[in-house]
């Protein structure tokens, strides 16, 4: 169990994924979210944005505990809504950037 830290916030991967209602844990809004993130994607992103992070691989979402996504600890800065914002934004970004790489 993952003790809650005052300096940190917490980051899941399922707050990024089109795939998932709100009800079923997205954060942001479906023109934003992006299919299936991954943990290192989003640590990449967090990178990218500046932020001081830390992985844990090995824990699960609450409310699909079969399945280990990890999750990510953020330094606080922001409020929780504006950084999850502020990763979406950046996320989507580099998955659009990616298709068109592909596709050249």
């Amino acid at each position: 169990m993952i003790m809650r830290k005052q300096d940190k916030t917490i980051i899941w991967p399922i707050y990024f994924d089109s795939s998932r209602t709100r009800k079923k844990g997205r954060r942001v809004s479906k023109n934003v979210a992006v299919k299936s993130p991954k943990i290192n994607e989003i640590a990449n992103v967090a990178s990218k944005l500046g932020f001081q992070y830390e992985i844990i691989p090995e824990v699960s979402y609450p409310k699909k505990p079969w399945i280990n996504t990890g999750l990510l600890l953020i330094e606080k800065k922001f409020t929780k809504e504006q950084l999850i914002k502020k990763i979406a934004m950046k996320l989507l970004k580099n998955r659009n950037n990616l298709s068109r790489k592909e596709k050249k």
